[in-house]
């Protein structure tokens, strides 16, 4: 795409944000080695480089420790922080958390799978190997959730059938509930947070806009993200509604795709430190 850093037809994006399952973690829940380094690379070159997941803080932590990101988007958009500093958080208020539990209950049986992310602590009332991202998921707090945590901006239920999560979209009209790609399980968030809202706030605080943002993903809850991106990159991996969603395709996670992919872009080679 040119013989420059930055060819004219290749904008100079001020933030690169990431996704982590499936997108900047193989198939292990590690970053390929390559990709890692092409990210620190395009760092020096300017550009903060960011995480945008479903994931809490906490359950994010042992992945993005390397990376260091420069922002964090978690709980799909309903906690963002960049630095140091919490930019926009949106928890359940305590009626609606013992709402989302009780609905939970109702639609899925008293002995539902359930965890609950606040911006601190993971709360899960099941061994953590039933969880389809059980990697990160250690360090959490076993509860029976007959109280609801403090500050809960996600829960996430097992269903194993759609009528139960259109059951949960009736009783909780405050709610959002999304299904985890190729899981039985579906994220339960305030009622209009998404990716794309979190990213909406951290621009704000940033002073930056969505076309100064490339953006990469695969799942449903990464759709609005890639489409208001200023470049929105599916993994080969993804969805087909993702696909359809961005401005480009590129190899499956469990590559080194993102690496060859930003060095085309951006031509890397040579035209940086090592």
């Amino acid at each position: 795409m040119g013989d420059t850093l930055r060819p004219p037809e290749a904008p100079a994006f001020k933030l690169l944000l990431f996704d982590l399952d499936d997108t900047l973690l193989r198939r292990d829940k590690t970053i390929s080695p390559r990709n890692l380094g092409m990210l620190l690379k395009i760092r020096r070159s300017g550009a903060a480089v960011g995480v945008c997941t479903s994931r809490s803080e906490k359950n994010a932590e042992p992945f993005t420790r390397a990376l260091c990101p420069d922002v964090l988007i978690t709980n799909a958009g309903a906690h963002v922080r960049a630095g140091d500093r919490v930019i926009f958080s949106a928890p359940f208020t305590p009626d609606e958390a013992r709402s989302v539990i009780s609905a939970v209950r109702a639609a899925a049986g008293p002995g539902a799978l359930m965890d609950a992310d606040t911006p601190g602590v993971h709360y899960r009332n099941y061994p953590v190997t039933e969880h389809a991202f059980a990697a990160g998921f250690e360090e959490c707090r076993e509860t029976d959730f007959t109280e609801p945590p403090p500050e809960p901006v996600m829960f996430c239920v097992k269903l194993r059938d759609g009528d139960g999560a259109q059951a949960l979209r009736e009783a909780l009209p405050f709610a959002d509930i999304v299904k985890f790609v190729n899981s039985d399980w579906h994220k339960i968030t305030k009622k209009g947070v998404t990716k794309a809202l979190g990213i909406e706030k951290l621009c704000g605080a940033l002073g930056i806009g969505f076309r100064d943002i490339m953006a990469f993903g695969d799942d449903l809850a990464d759709v609005e993200m890639l489409r208001a991106a200023g470049l929105g990159v599916a993994m080969g991996n993804a969805v087909p509604e993702v696909k359809a969603a961005a401005d480009a395709v590129i190899g499956d996670s469990n590559s080194d795709a993102i690496a060859d992919f930003l060095e085309k872009y951006y031509d890397l080679r040579g035209n940086t430190d090592a």
